[in-house]
């Protein structure tokens, strides 16, 4: 399973906007280039960190804990049920 591109795309136009566009719409003034500054950080972070959130979720590192019972029954459930083995 792999991720979609209609989401990557949006959201990298998105943020592309608010780092790459709004900086230069920002009005004449004493602070314009800390506020340019601000936002191309800003859409350069959050554009990061929804990668990051977006790109972990296609293969979570921890998963459910089930009890030995539970995972039983799914499998029986399913139609693969497991032999139990014994330990000596």
């Amino acid at each position: 399973m792999g991720a979609a591109a209609l989401p990557f795309i949006i959201f990298t136009v998105f943020w592309g906007a608010i780092g790459g566009v709004a900086p230069f719409f920002v009005p004449k003034g004493p602070n314009k280039g800390i506020i340019q500054v601000l936002l191309i950080l800003t859409g350069i972070c959050c554009w990061l960190f929804w990668l990051c959130c977006y790109v972990v979720q296609m293969n979570p590192l921890i998963g459910p804990k089930l009890e030995k019972e539970i995972l039983l029954i799914l499998a029986k459930q399913w139609g693969q049920p497991i032999k139990e083995v014994e330990h000596s």
